[in-house]
């Protein structure tokens, strides 16, 4: 028989298949559920997520404020108008608060703990901090400086330096610093990898800016409160003055060429003597015991030659060996040694103004390097003439330097750019003023400890025997490159180009040829690694070479020597890696290179912690 279902009749299910429905409908129940949860709580917290947005706009408005007006504050202090400043600081500490006050906010706060937009927000909470302690403390401390001294008050006359206004700006200058200091070290702690563009930009030129200022007001502290005690206020002093030969390269600049033994009585300065490193001539044994690392890099020509000195780019090492040989051939022990070069010389005379020299043209601000590193010799051929012309040109800028000053302010200003460039150098024998003098770009010393950037060297020792290195051009670019057992790893890239004529040169010039041709310009280059680091390898051209491998002061380095014909271009590059302590942290290396007749273009990258770097 056949049953035919009746449509009116329900029928029944078997139990699995109804248990599989009753666990559907149960499902759809709880998402019901969670979703109406979810949109109860949206509604809850969607003002509090509106109110934290707005403050985040407001926030980045007064960040944005300030900066302009840290930038009209700046051009005001540099052309001394110290009222017109004071009205733009209480305005700019008017918007560094009302930052502060926003990134306060605890609905701010908490989206610092909110995934992928938290980072973005404890950056901004921390720039606003740092904004808002630079508006209150620093910034004050610094327009008090600049408020309390009067540039013409500093301005050399009449041969004397002003020493009181220098003691008075010296613990407003110190405020100022530590202050930028901290601000520095806090940017410099944020972790940058999960910043948006904007953000991150915004950070890496405020640590930027930071690291800069916090640089030239420690050399600017360090200088109020050491150059009354150096120029004599407590009694004379002695200081033995050279000038680095920039063409003839050496690590710290140029090869000692002229010097002067200036004194200082109670800020009046006079020159008591003047000759040539030359004249010092070569000792058979070290004067001084030298570090056997840096013997074994250097060779003892840096203890026995006094054109040699400076193979190592340590100043403190440099100046207390030229010191011990100018004692032994003169018998006088001065105070210190300073150096500088004729581009530092060209900086001032732009500010002054040409100066006559007597038996030679005149120096200027465009034709000062020039004249003293090419076309004296190419007009005097003799060495002692040579020697004669440096030492009138010497005892004229500095006559002239020190008589008046039209432009005390920019005078200051071109004394910074030389210090910033290390082609200003000061080594005391005064422990406790040295102390004070190593860790600014005044004191040249290199650090033993990188602290949280680690620093690249790059050096440049000339090996021809010859002033080519006029003729030579250099940049160098230095690119973080991935972690290996957590240790950053860098690459670095040292372009170098000889422009130097192919003929017509005199003797003088090409001098002894150590590179074979006497237009072929060798030039020993040392890279020098993190301090705690390694040096891994060296290539030339793309091709891995060999390198002379040693260290300098703990640090290792790697010495290959470049031969350039004129128009040549060699290209090294060199795999180098940080300390893992250093590696842990975001930060940007710096690059530290021997100041040259241009400039190096220099370029670094930042970068992130390595994340096994603990």
């Amino acid at each position: 028989m056949t049953l035919i279902e009746d449509p009116a009749v329900p029928r029944l299910r078997p139990p699995a298949q109804r248990g599989e429905r009753r666990r559907r409908w149960r499902a759809r129940r709880r998402i019901r559920r969670r979703v109406a949860a979810l949109v109860g709580c949206a509604a809850l917290l969607l003002p509090g997520l509106v109110w934290a947005g707005s403050r985040g706009w407001m926030v980045r408005d007064h960040l944005v404020l300030a900066a302009q007006l840290v930038r009209t504050l700046n051009g005001q202090v540099r052309a001394g108008e110290v009222r017109a400043a004071e009205r733009t600081l209480s305005e700019l500490q008017v918007h560094a608060d009302a930052a502060r006050m926003y990134a306060d906010d605890p609905l701010w706060r908490g989206v610092g703990h909110v995934p992928v937009a938290g980072d973005d927000a404890r950056a901004v909470s921390v720039v606003a901090g740092t904004v808002g302690e630079l508006a209150d403390v620093g910034l004050p401390a610094l327009l008090r400086s600049v408020g309390r001294v009067d540039p013409a008050a500093l301005a050399p006359t009449r041969g004397r330096l002003p020493l009181t206004p220098l003691a008075a700006v010296a613990a407003d200058l110190a405020t100022a610093e530590a202050t930028f200091a901290a601000g520095a070290a806090r940017i410099a702690g944020l972790r940058r990898a999960g910043l948006v563009g904007p953000v991150r930009a915004a950070v890496d030129r405020l640590g930027a800016e930071l690291r800069a200022a916090t640089g030239d007001l420690g050399t600017a502290a360090r200088a109020a409160a050491l150059l009354p005690p150096m120029f004599g206020a407590s009694g004379r002093r002695e200081y033995l003055l050279v000038f680095q030969n920039l063409a003839e390269a050496r690590a710290t600049g140029g090869l000692p060429g002229a010097y002067a033994v200036v004194a200082a009585d109670h800020g009046r300065v006079t020159v008591v003597a003047q000759g040539s490193a030359s004249s010092l001539r070569p000792f058979p044994r070290p004067v001084l015991p030298l570090d056997p690392a840096q013997a074994a890099l250097y060779t003892d020509r840096l203890g026995t030659f006094p054109a040699d000195v400076n193979l190592t780019p340590d100043f403190p090492t440099a100046a207390t060996t030229l010191r011990e040989m100018y004692r032994r051939r003169s018998g006088r022990l001065v105070d210190g040694v300073l150096a500088t070069d004729p581009v530092a010389l060209s900086y001032l005379l732009r500010v002054h103004g040409p100066v006559p020299v007597p038996g030679g043209p005149p120096l200027a601000g465009d034709t000062a390097v020039r004249t003293l590193l090419s076309g004296t010799y190419r007009r005097i051929r003799s060495s002692v003439a040579q020697d004669r012309y440096f030492a009138a040109a010497a005892r004229a800028t500095f006559a002239a330097l020190t008589g008046r000053a039209d432009r005390p302010a920019a005078l200051i200003r071109a004394l910074g750019r030389a210090a910033g460039e290390r082609r200003l150098l000061v080594w005391s024998a005064r422990p406790d003023e040295q102390r004070r003098l190593e860790p600014t770009v005044l004191g040249g010393r290199l650090p033993a400890d990188d602290g949280a950037r680690p620093t690249v060297g790059v050096f440049l020792n000339d090996g021809s025997g010859a002033k080519l290195g006029y003729y030579l051009r250099q940049s160098a670019a230095l690119r973080p490159g991935g972690c290996v057992a957590g240790r950053r790893e860098y690459a670095l890239t040292v372009r170098l180009s000889s422009t130097a004529p192919r003929s017509g040169l005199p003797v003088a010039v090409t001098g002894l040829a150590l590179g074979g041709d006497p237009y072929t310009l060798r030039t020993n280059v040392t890279v020098l690694a993190p301090a705690g680091g390694a040096l891994v390898g060296m290539a030339e051209n793309g091709r891995p070479v060999p390198f002379g491998a040693g260290a300098d002061r703990g640090r290792r380095a790697g010495i290959r020597t470049v031969d350039l014909r004129p128009g040549a271009t060699t290209e090294l590059t060199a795999v180098l890696r940080a300390p893992r302590a250093a590696s842990a942290a975001a930060h940007t290396p710096r690059l530290w290179l021997t100041p040259r007749l241009t400039g190096w273009s220099p370029s670094t990258d930042s970068t992130d912690g390595c994340r096994n770097a603990q």
